[in-house]
Protein backbone atom coordinates (compact mmCIF):
# COMPACT_ATOMS: atom_id res chain seq x y z
CA UNK A 1 0.00 0.00 0.00
CA UNK A 2 2.90 2.76 0.94
CA UNK A 3 4.75 1.52 -1.93
CA UNK A 4 1.82 2.32 -4.52
CA UNK A 5 1.30 5.97 -2.57
CA UNK A 6 4.92 6.74 -3.24
CA UNK A 7 4.68 5.38 -6.80
CA UNK A 8 1.71 7.84 -7.39
CA UNK A 9 3.38 10.50 -5.38
CA UNK A 10 6.42 10.40 -8.11
CA UNK A 11 4.16 10.23 -11.05
CA UNK A 12 2.36 13.52 -10.30
CA UNK A 13 5.17 15.38 -9.09
CA UNK A 14 7.18 17.35 -11.88
CA UNK A 15 9.89 19.22 -11.60
CA UNK A 16 10.49 21.82 -13.76
CA UNK A 17 13.98 23.91 -14.32
CA UNK A 18 13.27 27.75 -14.67
CA UNK A 19 16.91 29.05 -14.43
CA UNK A 20 17.72 28.91 -17.86
CA UNK A 21 14.48 30.75 -18.54
CA UNK A 22 15.60 33.57 -16.11
CA UNK A 23 19.31 33.62 -17.08
CA UNK A 24 17.97 33.91 -20.93
CA UNK A 25 15.89 36.62 -20.03
CA UNK A 26 18.71 38.40 -17.91
CA UNK A 27 21.07 37.98 -20.72
CA UNK A 28 18.62 39.70 -23.05
CA UNK A 29 18.15 42.84 -20.71
CA UNK A 30 21.41 43.55 -19.65
CA UNK A 31 22.74 43.31 -23.65
CA UNK A 32 19.36 45.99 -24.20
CA UNK A 33 20.93 47.86 -21.63
CA UNK A 34 24.16 48.03 -22.28
CA UNK A 35 23.34 49.81 -25.73
CA UNK A 36 21.28 51.99 -23.90
CA UNK A 37 23.58 53.15 -21.89
CA UNK A 38 26.71 53.57 -24.58
CA UNK A 39 23.68 56.32 -26.29
CA UNK A 40 23.01 58.11 -23.32
CA UNK A 41 25.32 60.29 -22.90
CA UNK A 42 24.73 62.17 -26.12
CA UNK A 43 21.13 62.90 -25.02
CA UNK A 44 20.27 66.66 -25.04
CA UNK A 45 21.59 70.19 -26.04
CA UNK A 46 24.88 69.38 -23.30
CA UNK A 47 25.13 65.71 -24.46
CA UNK A 48 28.73 64.42 -25.67
CA UNK A 49 29.22 63.24 -29.60
CA UNK A 50 30.43 60.16 -30.67
CA UNK A 51 33.64 59.74 -33.04
CA UNK A 52 32.91 55.98 -34.47
CA UNK A 53 35.67 54.59 -36.91
CA UNK A 54 34.08 51.97 -39.41
CA UNK A 55 36.29 49.02 -40.61
CA UNK A 56 36.52 50.62 -43.70
CA UNK A 57 38.66 53.42 -42.30
CA UNK A 58 35.73 56.25 -42.23
CA UNK A 59 35.32 58.08 -39.28
CA UNK A 60 31.90 59.52 -38.69
CA UNK A 61 31.41 62.45 -35.34
CA UNK A 62 27.91 62.63 -34.55
CA UNK A 63 24.74 62.74 -31.91
CA UNK A 64 22.37 61.30 -33.55
CA UNK A 65 20.87 57.84 -32.02
CA UNK A 66 19.57 56.68 -35.04
CA UNK A 67 23.26 57.15 -36.88
CA UNK A 68 25.73 55.81 -33.89
CA UNK A 69 23.29 52.97 -33.12
CA UNK A 70 23.25 51.90 -37.13
CA UNK A 71 27.25 52.07 -37.21
CA UNK A 72 27.24 49.84 -34.30
CA UNK A 73 28.18 46.16 -34.91
CA UNK A 74 25.88 44.52 -32.27
CA UNK A 75 25.63 41.07 -32.13
CA UNK A 76 23.48 40.05 -29.49
CA UNK A 77 19.89 39.44 -31.11
CA UNK A 78 17.97 41.23 -28.16
CA UNK A 79 20.65 44.14 -28.52
CA UNK A 80 19.44 44.44 -32.17
CA UNK A 81 15.93 45.34 -31.14
CA UNK A 82 17.65 48.79 -29.78
CA UNK A 83 18.79 49.42 -33.25
CA UNK A 84 15.73 48.47 -35.34
CA UNK A 85 13.92 50.44 -32.26
CA UNK A 86 15.91 53.82 -33.02
CA UNK A 87 15.33 53.24 -36.85
CA UNK A 88 11.49 52.67 -36.22
CA UNK A 89 11.72 56.01 -33.96
CA UNK A 90 13.39 58.07 -37.34
CA UNK A 91 10.87 56.82 -40.09
CA UNK A 92 8.17 57.94 -37.68
CA UNK A 93 9.15 60.99 -36.47
CA UNK A 94 12.63 61.57 -37.54
CA UNK A 95 14.09 63.27 -34.00
CA UNK A 96 14.14 61.67 -30.72
CA UNK A 97 16.06 58.75 -31.62
CA UNK A 98 18.57 59.08 -28.73
CA UNK A 99 15.41 59.65 -25.95
CA UNK A 100 13.71 56.44 -27.03
CA UNK A 101 16.39 53.91 -26.59
CA UNK A 102 17.39 55.97 -23.34
CA UNK A 103 13.64 55.21 -21.85
CA UNK A 104 13.32 51.89 -23.29
CA UNK A 105 16.88 51.02 -21.27
CA UNK A 106 14.97 52.47 -18.23
CA UNK A 107 11.77 50.63 -18.58
CA UNK A 108 14.28 47.20 -19.39
CA UNK A 109 16.06 48.39 -16.09
CA UNK A 110 12.60 48.47 -13.47
CA UNK A 111 11.45 44.82 -15.43
CA UNK A 112 14.70 43.62 -14.36
CA UNK A 113 13.66 44.77 -10.68
CA UNK A 114 10.09 43.75 -11.18
CA UNK A 115 11.10 40.17 -12.37
CA UNK A 116 13.25 39.35 -9.67
CA UNK A 117 10.39 40.30 -7.14
CA UNK A 118 9.00 37.05 -8.38
CA UNK A 119 6.89 38.97 -11.22
CA UNK A 120 5.34 36.95 -13.76
CA UNK A 121 6.72 38.41 -17.22
CA UNK A 122 3.15 38.27 -18.98
CA UNK A 123 2.13 40.82 -16.27
CA UNK A 124 5.05 42.82 -16.02
CA UNK A 125 4.27 43.22 -19.91
CA UNK A 126 0.37 43.81 -19.81
CA UNK A 127 1.17 46.60 -17.28
CA UNK A 128 3.78 48.16 -19.35
CA UNK A 129 1.12 47.97 -22.49
CA UNK A 130 -1.81 49.62 -19.85
CA UNK A 131 1.47 52.29 -18.46
CA UNK A 132 1.97 53.45 -22.54
CA UNK A 133 -1.65 54.16 -23.46
CA UNK A 134 -2.40 55.91 -20.41
CA UNK A 135 0.92 58.07 -21.01
CA UNK A 136 -0.03 59.31 -24.85
CA UNK A 137 -3.50 60.09 -23.36
CA UNK A 138 -1.56 62.01 -20.71
CA UNK A 139 0.43 63.34 -23.16
CA UNK A 140 -2.36 64.77 -25.95
CA UNK A 141 -3.88 66.51 -22.84
CA UNK A 142 -0.89 68.19 -22.27
CA UNK A 143 -0.29 69.25 -25.93
CA UNK A 144 -0.82 72.81 -27.18
CA UNK A 145 -2.57 73.15 -30.78
CA UNK A 146 -0.17 74.89 -33.73
CA UNK A 147 -1.13 76.46 -36.99
CA UNK A 148 1.00 76.32 -39.99
CA UNK A 149 0.40 79.85 -40.26
CA UNK A 150 2.42 80.22 -36.80
CA UNK A 151 5.90 80.13 -38.65
CA UNK A 152 7.56 81.38 -34.80
CA UNK A 153 6.32 78.15 -33.22
CA UNK A 154 7.52 76.00 -36.10
CA UNK A 155 10.97 77.68 -36.02
CA UNK A 156 11.27 77.14 -32.35
CA UNK A 157 10.65 73.32 -32.76
CA UNK A 158 13.00 72.84 -35.17
CA UNK A 159 15.58 74.92 -33.27
CA UNK A 160 15.21 72.92 -29.96
CA UNK A 161 15.78 69.53 -32.47
CA UNK A 162 19.05 71.57 -33.89
CA UNK A 163 20.29 72.44 -30.08
CA UNK A 164 21.48 69.02 -29.30
CA UNK A 165 23.74 68.58 -32.80
CA UNK A 166 27.08 69.22 -33.73
CA UNK A 167 26.06 72.24 -35.82
CA UNK A 168 23.46 73.93 -32.96
CA UNK A 169 25.59 77.38 -33.29
CA UNK A 170 23.74 77.18 -36.60
CA UNK A 171 20.24 76.36 -35.20
CA UNK A 172 18.99 80.59 -35.98
CA UNK A 173 19.66 79.51 -39.61
CA UNK A 174 19.07 76.70 -40.24
CA UNK A 175 15.56 76.21 -38.30
CA UNK A 176 13.93 78.81 -40.30
CA UNK A 177 15.40 77.34 -43.80
CA UNK A 178 13.87 73.67 -42.20
CA UNK A 179 10.36 75.32 -41.97
CA UNK A 180 10.27 76.78 -45.67
CA UNK A 181 11.67 74.18 -46.91
CA UNK A 182 8.88 71.35 -45.51
CA UNK A 183 5.82 74.42 -46.12
CA UNK A 184 6.84 74.77 -49.54
CA UNK A 185 6.57 70.95 -50.70
CA UNK A 186 2.81 70.86 -48.83
CA UNK A 187 0.59 70.35 -51.32
CA UNK A 188 -2.48 71.51 -50.43
CA UNK A 189 -4.90 68.78 -51.58
CA UNK A 190 -3.22 66.37 -49.13
CA UNK A 191 -2.54 69.18 -46.46
CA UNK A 192 -1.34 66.29 -43.81
CA UNK A 193 1.70 64.57 -45.47
CA UNK A 194 4.63 65.96 -46.32
CA UNK A 195 7.06 63.50 -48.41
CA UNK A 196 10.87 64.63 -47.79
CA UNK A 197 12.21 63.01 -50.98
CA UNK A 198 10.50 66.31 -52.36
CA UNK A 199 13.27 68.25 -50.67
CA UNK A 200 16.87 67.40 -52.25
CA UNK A 201 19.95 68.17 -49.93
CA UNK A 202 22.69 68.49 -52.50
CA UNK A 203 26.62 68.76 -50.34
CA UNK A 204 28.79 71.22 -51.18
CA UNK A 205 32.28 71.28 -49.70
CA UNK A 206 34.03 74.31 -49.03
CA UNK A 207 32.40 77.83 -47.14
CA UNK A 208 30.83 77.07 -43.79
CA UNK A 209 28.02 76.11 -42.74
CA UNK A 210 26.68 79.74 -42.59
CA UNK A 211 26.48 79.48 -46.66
CA UNK A 212 23.74 76.75 -46.70
CA UNK A 213 20.77 78.20 -48.77
CA UNK A 214 17.25 77.09 -50.00
CA UNK A 215 17.54 77.07 -53.56
CA UNK A 216 14.00 77.40 -55.63
CA UNK A 217 15.03 75.46 -58.34
CA UNK A 218 17.88 72.53 -59.13
CA UNK A 219 21.46 72.68 -58.20
CA UNK A 220 23.76 69.70 -59.38
CA UNK A 221 26.96 68.98 -58.09
CA UNK A 222 29.01 68.57 -61.05
CA UNK A 223 30.03 70.81 -64.02
CA UNK A 224 28.95 71.36 -67.28
CA UNK A 225 30.26 69.60 -69.71
CA UNK A 226 32.10 72.00 -72.10
CA UNK A 227 35.26 69.52 -72.97
CA UNK A 228 34.81 71.01 -76.66
CA UNK A 229 34.34 74.46 -75.83
CA UNK A 230 30.40 74.49 -75.18
CA UNK A 231 28.30 76.50 -73.15
CA UNK A 232 28.06 77.31 -69.47
CA UNK A 233 25.20 79.39 -69.39
CA UNK A 234 21.57 79.42 -71.08
CA UNK A 235 18.94 82.22 -70.55
CA UNK A 236 15.02 81.23 -71.58
CA UNK A 237 16.24 77.39 -71.38
CA UNK A 238 14.31 74.41 -72.86
CA UNK A 239 15.76 71.76 -71.30
CA UNK A 240 15.64 67.86 -71.87
CA UNK A 241 16.02 65.08 -69.51
CA UNK A 242 17.36 62.14 -71.59
CA UNK A 243 17.89 58.36 -70.85
CA UNK A 244 19.53 57.61 -73.92
CA UNK A 245 23.29 58.05 -75.11
CA UNK A 246 24.36 60.30 -77.70
CA UNK A 247 27.45 57.80 -78.89
CA UNK A 248 28.03 55.28 -81.71
CA UNK A 249 25.68 52.02 -80.81
CA UNK A 250 27.23 49.27 -79.90
CA UNK A 251 25.90 45.13 -80.55
CA UNK A 252 24.43 43.42 -77.99
CA UNK A 253 27.70 41.02 -78.47
CA UNK A 254 31.17 40.70 -78.22
CA UNK A 255 32.67 41.88 -81.35
CA UNK A 256 35.56 42.26 -82.80
CA UNK A 257 36.10 43.90 -86.57
CA UNK A 258 39.33 43.81 -88.54
CA UNK A 259 39.65 46.90 -90.71
CA UNK A 260 42.15 46.08 -93.77
CA UNK A 261 42.70 49.66 -95.16
CA UNK A 262 42.07 53.51 -94.36
CA UNK A 263 38.63 53.62 -96.65
CA UNK A 264 36.97 50.80 -94.27
CA UNK A 265 38.19 52.96 -91.22
CA UNK A 266 36.90 56.79 -92.92
CA UNK A 267 33.50 55.13 -93.89
CA UNK A 268 33.24 53.75 -90.11
CA UNK A 269 34.17 57.39 -88.93
CA UNK A 270 31.80 58.90 -91.38
CA UNK A 271 28.51 56.61 -89.95
CA UNK A 272 29.51 57.63 -86.82
CA UNK A 273 29.54 61.02 -87.57
CA UNK A 274 26.27 60.53 -89.57
CA UNK A 275 24.38 58.82 -86.94
CA UNK A 276 25.37 61.62 -84.00
CA UNK A 277 24.40 64.22 -86.05
CA UNK A 278 21.28 62.87 -86.92
CA UNK A 279 20.15 62.51 -83.41
CA UNK A 280 21.60 66.39 -82.58
CA UNK A 281 19.47 67.52 -85.73
CA UNK A 282 16.39 65.80 -84.20
CA UNK A 283 17.43 67.36 -80.43
CA UNK A 284 17.77 70.88 -82.14
CA UNK A 285 14.75 70.52 -84.23
CA UNK A 286 12.62 70.20 -80.93
CA UNK A 287 14.01 74.09 -79.86
CA UNK A 288 15.93 72.11 -77.03
CA UNK A 289 18.82 73.52 -75.67
CA UNK A 290 20.09 72.35 -72.48
CA UNK A 291 20.22 68.39 -72.03
CA UNK A 292 19.98 66.45 -68.61
CA UNK A 293 22.12 62.84 -69.71
CA UNK A 294 21.13 60.02 -67.33
CA UNK A 295 24.20 57.91 -66.87
CA UNK A 296 24.56 54.99 -68.02
CA UNK A 297 25.92 51.48 -67.67
CA UNK A 298 26.18 50.18 -70.79
CA UNK A 299 28.01 52.40 -72.91
CA UNK A 300 29.45 56.31 -72.39
CA UNK A 301 26.62 58.86 -72.49
CA UNK A 302 28.58 61.18 -74.36
CA UNK A 303 31.41 61.02 -76.50
CA UNK A 304 34.13 64.23 -77.03
CA UNK A 305 32.74 63.98 -80.65
CA UNK A 306 28.95 64.26 -79.85
CA UNK A 307 30.07 66.79 -77.37
CA UNK A 308 31.77 68.71 -80.16
CA UNK A 309 28.51 68.48 -82.42
CA UNK A 310 26.61 69.82 -78.92
CA UNK A 311 28.73 72.57 -78.53
CA UNK A 312 27.86 73.76 -82.21
CA UNK A 313 24.24 73.71 -81.84
CA UNK A 314 24.58 75.68 -78.51
CA UNK A 315 23.52 73.67 -76.78
CA UNK A 316 24.35 73.09 -73.09
CA UNK A 317 24.98 69.71 -71.74
CA UNK A 318 25.10 68.12 -67.80
CA UNK A 319 26.00 64.36 -67.98
CA UNK A 320 26.20 61.93 -65.72
CA UNK A 321 22.70 62.45 -63.82
CA UNK A 322 21.71 59.78 -61.34
CA UNK A 323 19.14 57.56 -62.72
CA UNK A 324 17.24 57.97 -58.79
CA UNK A 325 17.64 62.23 -59.02
CA UNK A 326 15.62 61.59 -62.71
CA UNK A 327 11.88 61.28 -60.64
CA UNK A 328 12.69 64.53 -58.88
CA UNK A 329 14.13 66.46 -61.88
CA UNK A 330 11.33 65.77 -64.07
CA UNK A 331 8.76 67.25 -60.85
CA UNK A 332 10.48 69.65 -60.24
CA UNK A 333 10.75 70.75 -63.98
CA UNK A 334 7.51 69.15 -64.72
CA UNK A 335 8.33 67.60 -67.65
CA UNK A 336 8.98 64.47 -69.35
CA UNK A 337 11.85 61.86 -69.48
CA UNK A 338 12.47 60.74 -72.76
CA UNK A 339 14.33 57.11 -73.45
CA UNK A 340 14.06 57.02 -77.19
CA UNK A 341 15.29 59.88 -79.79
CA UNK A 342 12.05 58.90 -81.73
CA UNK A 343 10.37 60.03 -78.80
CA UNK A 344 12.20 63.50 -78.58
CA UNK A 345 9.04 66.35 -78.68
CA UNK A 346 8.80 70.13 -77.52
CA UNK A 347 5.99 68.77 -75.26
CA UNK A 348 8.38 66.62 -73.15
CA UNK A 349 10.66 69.60 -72.03
CA UNK A 350 11.11 71.59 -69.33
CA UNK A 351 10.94 75.40 -68.89
CA UNK A 352 13.25 77.73 -67.23
CA UNK A 353 14.47 81.13 -67.05
CA UNK A 354 18.48 80.78 -66.81
CA UNK A 355 21.02 77.61 -66.20
CA UNK A 356 24.14 78.23 -65.12
CA UNK A 357 27.23 77.00 -64.03
CA UNK A 358 28.34 78.62 -60.81
CA UNK A 359 31.99 79.24 -59.84
CA UNK A 360 32.06 78.95 -55.44
CA UNK A 361 35.41 80.91 -55.31
CA UNK A 362 37.09 77.78 -53.88
CA UNK A 363 37.50 75.62 -56.64
CA UNK A 364 34.56 74.36 -56.88
CA UNK A 365 31.79 74.54 -59.36
CA UNK A 366 28.00 73.58 -59.51
CA UNK A 367 24.88 74.27 -61.83
CA UNK A 368 21.87 75.91 -61.07
CA UNK A 369 18.79 76.05 -62.48
CA UNK A 370 16.35 78.70 -61.83
CA UNK A 371 13.40 80.45 -62.96
CA UNK A 372 11.42 77.20 -63.85
CA UNK A 373 8.24 77.45 -65.72
CA UNK A 374 5.16 76.10 -63.81
CA UNK A 375 7.45 74.08 -61.25
CA UNK A 376 6.55 71.40 -59.05
CA UNK A 377 6.23 71.59 -55.41
CA UNK A 378 9.70 70.81 -54.64
CA UNK A 379 12.88 72.83 -53.68
CA UNK A 380 16.24 72.38 -53.07
CA UNK A 381 18.79 72.48 -50.03
CA UNK A 382 22.54 73.54 -50.80
CA UNK A 383 24.47 72.58 -47.75
CA UNK A 384 28.18 73.65 -46.91
CA UNK A 385 30.70 72.67 -44.70
CA UNK A 386 34.29 73.49 -44.11
CA UNK A 387 35.10 69.26 -43.99
CA UNK A 388 33.19 65.99 -44.97
CA UNK A 389 32.45 65.69 -41.07
CA UNK A 390 30.83 68.85 -40.78
CA UNK A 391 29.16 68.16 -44.11
CA UNK A 392 27.67 65.15 -43.15
CA UNK A 393 26.65 66.22 -39.62
CA UNK A 394 24.90 69.08 -40.90
CA UNK A 395 23.09 67.25 -43.32
CA UNK A 396 21.83 64.43 -40.68
CA UNK A 397 20.80 67.75 -38.30
CA UNK A 398 18.97 69.28 -41.06
CA UNK A 399 16.96 66.03 -41.89
CA UNK A 400 15.88 65.96 -38.45
CA UNK A 401 15.03 69.73 -38.26
CA UNK A 402 12.58 68.84 -41.18
CA UNK A 403 11.17 65.38 -39.72
CA UNK A 404 10.25 67.36 -36.97
CA UNK A 405 8.36 70.30 -39.07
CA UNK A 406 6.94 67.43 -40.89
CA UNK A 407 5.71 65.86 -37.62
CA UNK A 408 3.85 69.44 -36.67
CA UNK A 409 2.29 68.76 -40.47
CA UNK A 410 0.83 65.56 -39.76
CA UNK A 411 -0.01 65.90 -35.97
CA UNK A 412 -0.66 70.11 -35.40
CA UNK A 413 0.48 70.10 -31.30
CA UNK A 414 3.10 70.83 -29.34
CA UNK A 415 4.95 70.27 -26.14
CA UNK A 416 7.58 71.27 -23.98
CA UNK A 417 10.86 70.18 -24.14
CA UNK A 418 13.51 69.98 -21.55
CA UNK A 419 12.36 66.58 -19.60
CA UNK A 420 8.97 68.28 -18.66
CA UNK A 421 6.95 65.97 -20.29
CA UNK A 422 8.70 63.00 -18.73
CA UNK A 423 8.40 64.16 -15.34
CA UNK A 424 4.56 65.15 -15.54
CA UNK A 425 4.17 61.67 -17.02
CA UNK A 426 6.21 59.95 -13.86
CA UNK A 427 3.69 62.60 -11.67
CA UNK A 428 0.70 61.15 -13.23
CA UNK A 429 1.01 57.87 -13.94
CA UNK A 430 2.32 57.44 -10.30
CA UNK A 431 -0.74 58.85 -8.87
CA UNK A 432 -2.83 56.50 -11.55
CA UNK A 433 -1.09 53.65 -10.09
CA UNK A 434 -2.59 53.91 -6.24
CA UNK A 435 -6.08 53.66 -8.46
CA UNK A 436 -4.91 50.33 -9.64
CA UNK A 437 -5.26 46.75 -8.10
CA UNK A 438 -2.71 44.57 -6.92
CA UNK A 439 0.40 43.73 -9.13
CA UNK A 440 -0.80 46.20 -11.82
CA UNK A 441 -0.29 49.17 -9.83
CA UNK A 442 3.04 48.03 -8.16
CA UNK A 443 4.35 47.27 -12.08
CA UNK A 444 2.64 51.17 -13.23
CA UNK A 445 4.44 53.19 -10.66
CA UNK A 446 7.69 51.31 -11.35
CA UNK A 447 7.31 52.18 -15.06
CA UNK A 448 6.45 55.98 -13.51
CA UNK A 449 9.83 56.07 -11.85
CA UNK A 450 11.75 54.84 -14.72
CA UNK A 451 11.18 58.08 -16.62
CA UNK A 452 12.54 60.36 -14.72
CA UNK A 453 15.52 59.14 -16.65
CA UNK A 454 15.29 61.81 -18.85
CA UNK A 455 15.06 64.67 -16.96
CA UNK A 456 17.97 63.03 -14.70
CA UNK A 457 20.56 62.06 -17.58
CA UNK A 458 19.64 65.65 -18.92
CA UNK A 459 20.75 67.03 -16.00
CA UNK A 460 23.75 64.53 -15.87
CA UNK A 461 25.05 65.54 -19.22
CA UNK A 462 24.43 69.13 -18.66
CA UNK A 463 26.96 68.91 -15.35
CA UNK A 464 23.88 69.47 -13.12
CA UNK A 465 23.73 67.62 -9.73
CA UNK A 466 20.87 65.68 -10.80
CA UNK A 467 19.13 64.26 -7.75
CA UNK A 468 18.98 67.70 -6.81
CA UNK A 469 17.44 68.39 -10.54
CA UNK A 470 14.97 66.24 -10.62
CA UNK A 471 13.71 66.61 -6.70
CA UNK A 472 12.82 70.14 -7.57
CA UNK A 473 10.77 69.63 -10.74
CA UNK A 474 9.12 66.71 -9.27
CA UNK A 475 8.09 69.45 -6.70
CA UNK A 476 7.55 72.24 -9.32
CA UNK A 477 5.49 70.01 -11.00
CA UNK A 478 3.44 68.93 -8.13
CA UNK A 479 2.42 72.34 -7.25
CA UNK A 480 0.69 72.66 -11.07
CA UNK A 481 3.68 74.04 -13.25
CA UNK A 482 3.04 71.22 -15.80
CA UNK A 483 5.68 73.45 -18.45
CA UNK A 484 8.93 73.39 -15.38
CA UNK A 485 11.74 71.97 -17.18
CA UNK A 486 15.62 71.79 -16.83
CA UNK A 487 16.88 74.85 -18.61
CA UNK A 488 20.31 73.83 -19.47
CA UNK A 489 21.60 76.88 -20.33
CA UNK A 490 21.03 78.80 -16.87
CA UNK A 491 21.34 75.42 -15.11
CA UNK A 492 17.73 76.00 -13.26
CA UNK A 493 14.39 74.90 -13.51
CA UNK A 494 12.06 77.50 -15.42
CA UNK A 495 9.27 77.63 -17.46
CA UNK A 496 10.67 75.63 -20.57
CA UNK A 497 7.85 77.01 -22.89
CA UNK A 498 9.13 80.58 -22.21
CA UNK A 499 12.55 79.52 -22.93
CA UNK A 500 11.25 78.38 -26.80
CA UNK A 501 12.03 74.59 -25.59
CA UNK A 502 9.43 72.78 -27.58
CA UNK A 503 9.01 69.85 -29.41
CA UNK A 504 5.79 68.02 -31.81
CA UNK A 505 3.60 65.98 -29.67
CA UNK A 506 4.35 63.23 -32.07
CA UNK A 507 8.24 62.86 -31.34
CA UNK A 508 6.99 61.91 -27.69
CA UNK A 509 4.24 60.24 -28.12
CA UNK A 510 5.89 57.43 -30.90
CA UNK A 511 8.74 57.49 -28.10
CA UNK A 512 6.87 56.03 -25.51
CA UNK A 513 5.04 53.73 -27.80
CA UNK A 514 7.85 52.54 -29.68
CA UNK A 515 9.85 52.05 -26.46
CA UNK A 516 7.36 49.74 -24.62
CA UNK A 517 6.56 48.06 -27.93
CA UNK A 518 10.04 46.74 -27.57
CA UNK A 519 10.56 46.19 -23.99
CA UNK A 520 7.33 44.17 -23.97
CA UNK A 521 8.59 42.30 -26.73
CA UNK A 522 12.07 41.31 -24.76
CA UNK A 523 10.42 40.58 -21.89
CA UNK A 524 8.71 38.01 -23.53
CA UNK A 525 11.80 36.13 -24.94
CA UNK A 526 12.31 32.83 -22.84
CA UNK A 527 14.83 30.95 -25.14
CA UNK A 528 17.01 31.86 -27.65
CA UNK A 529 17.06 29.08 -30.52
CA UNK A 530 19.70 28.63 -32.69
CA UNK A 531 19.80 27.27 -36.15
CA UNK A 532 22.82 26.50 -38.08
Amino acid sequence: MAASAVAKTKSTETFIDNKRKDDIRMANIAAAQSVADAVRTSLGPKGMDKMISTSSGEVIITNDGATILNKMEVLQPAAKFLVELSKSQDVVAGDGTTTVVVIAGALLKVSLTLLSAGIHPTVVSDALHKASIKAVEILTAMAIPVELSDHDSLVKSASTSLNSKVVSQYSSLLAPLAVDAVLSVVDPAKPDLVDLKDIKIVKKLGGTVDDTELVKGLVFDKKVSHAAGGLTRMENAKIGVIQFQISPPKTDIEQSIVVSDYTQMDRILKEERNYILGMIKKIKATGCNVLLIQKSILRDAVTDLSLHYLAKAKILVIKDVERDEIEFITKTLNCLPISNIDHFRAEKLGYADLVEEVSLGDGGKMVRITGIKDMGRTTSVLVRGSNQLVLDEAERSLHDALCVVRCLVNKRFLIAGGGAPEIELSRQLGAWAKVLQGMEGYCVKAFAEALEVIPYTLAENAGLNPITIVTELRNRHAQGEINAGINVRKGQITNIMDENVVQPLLVSTSAISLATECVRMILKIDDIVTVR
